[in-house]
Parts: C-alpha cells; sequence; structure tokens
C-alpha cells in the first residue's frame, strides 16, 4: 500500500510599504511587547517613530523579527547575543552578494 504525504509550508508576503504598530508586530510574532522593546532598544529593530505607542515596522522588519525570534525562543539566545548574529547574517549576505 502506498501512502502519499503533502507538506504545507506557510509563506507570508508583506511589502515594504506597509507598516505594522507595536501592537501589531507583537500580535503577529507572538511576542510581549516589553520583549519588542529590548530588541529595539539593542538595535536588533529599527522602528520608525519616538515612542512605543507611535513605532511602525516595515514588512522587512517582519522577517527580521522573525528570526530574532527563532534565535531568542529556539536557541535561546539572550538579547544582545540575537543582535550579534543578526549582525553577523547581515554581514554574510552583503559579503555574498558583492561575491556574486
Amino acid at each position: 500500500m502506498q501512502t502519499n504525504t503533502t507538506q504545507i509550508t506557510e509563506i507570508s508576503i508583506v511589502e515594504d510599504e506597509v507598516h505594522m504598530t507595536t501592537i501589531e508586530l507583537c500580535h503577529t510574532i507572538d511576542i510581549d511587547q516589553e520583549d519588542l522593546v529590548a530588541w529595539v532598544q539593542e538595535g536588533i529593530l529599527n522602528p520608525i517613530g519616538t515612542s512605543p505607542e507611535d513605532w511602525r515596522f516595515s514588512g522587512d522588519t517582519l522577517s527580521r523579527a522573525k528570526k530574532a525570534l527563532r534565535l531568542s525562543r529556539d536557541l535561546e539566545i539572550n538579547t544582545p547575543g540575537v543582535a550579534m548574529v543578526l549582525d553577523l547574517l547581515d554581514e554574510i549576505s552583503e559579503l555574498r552578494k558583492r561575491l556574486g
């Protein structure tokens, strides 16, 4: 007897022009606002605006926030460590662009 297995992958497409509030981003990636504020203070995320109530996050930020969440939850990396890993990943990506 033969069985077929289907794998479903969730795909999210968010345009750069879309801007989410602090609350929307927290709900989207399932994170506490305090953690999000810590990420902004550490430089992991760079919102537009001066305070959490005014912050707006772009579509690019959503992707970075999801990476940060995986690093902090799955690998149990602290906030400064997440910032360092993401900076290194950005640097690797930039170097690959230059080479290719």
